[in-house]
């Protein structure tokens, strides 16, 4: 293994996250110690209400530790100012969601150029860009349409576009199969495998499927808010 992809890429350390829920201190994850090198495919499993989307919004700087310490691609997230972190979410992770996120007024084309627009680049760089990653994930000609008239396998492949049109090191993937069925479930866990294997992206999944199980370099299990198991 070399020096770049044994880097430690995430690194958390007594990492809490608690909610005030009326006189109620609700636990999202409690003292998780994690460190994760570059280039891994980890899959993260747990029922719902264990912390696995937790832990993704703090690591994509959606969300702020209430206790800890949490380091993502040499970036302190404890610390981060509000800019600081839109700059990272901007620049070093890519996020693709269960429910797709997409906007429904823009095109796939548009949906995936916007990452790119919102963090200062041209549209005449990020255009071409756009395209590429859309044909290498087959849906070309779909450009023009509007996510309402794109099926569920369409519209998460657009999704993982528009998450890699920044060039993220680390990809960030909260049930990207949920509302698919076993099929183009099994086409976009092969499409984040790929992403790791042939682009060298850490890829983090959160998943109730089995259909990363093969594919993971790391599995690592939660339970209320707590690591079960790590291997």
């Amino acid at each position: 293994m070399t020096d770049e992809s044994s880097r430690t890429v995430i690194s958390a350390k007594g990492l809490t996250r608690t909610y005030q829920l009326g006189d109620s201190e609700v636990i999202g994850i409690s003292q998780i110690d994690l460190d994760i090198a570059a280039g891994e495919l980890v899959v993260l499993k747990g029922n719902s209400g264990s912390g696995k989307s937790t832990l993704l919004s703090l690591l994509a700087g959606l969300d702020r530790p209430t206790g800890g310490e949490l380091m993502v691609a040499r970036h302190d997230l404890n610390h981060a100012s509000d800019i600081q972190l839109t700059q990272f979410r901007r620049q070093v992770v890519g996020m693709v969601f269960q429910s797709f996120n997409l906007l429904p007024t823009l095109n796939a084309l548009e949906n995936v150029c916007l990452p790119a627009l919102l963090a200062g680049k041209s549209l005449v760089e990020t255009r071409p860009k756009a395209m590429e990653l859309l044909r290498w994930l087959e849906i070309e000609d779909r450009l023009h349409h509007l996510p309402a008239q794109l099926s569920g396998g369409e519209m998460q492949r657009t999704a993982i576009a528009r998450a890699l049109i920044n060039d993220p090191a680390i990809i960030l993937a909260d049930e990207p199969t949920g509302n698919l069925d076993s099929r183009n479930g099994q086409i976009v866990m092969d499409l984040l495998a790929e992403l790791n294997r042939k682009w060298n992206r850490t890829v983090l999944i959160a998943t109730h499927s089995t259909l990363a199980d093969q594919m993971a370099s790391v599995r690592m299990g939660l339970k209320d808010g707590m690591i079960t198991s790590f291997a």
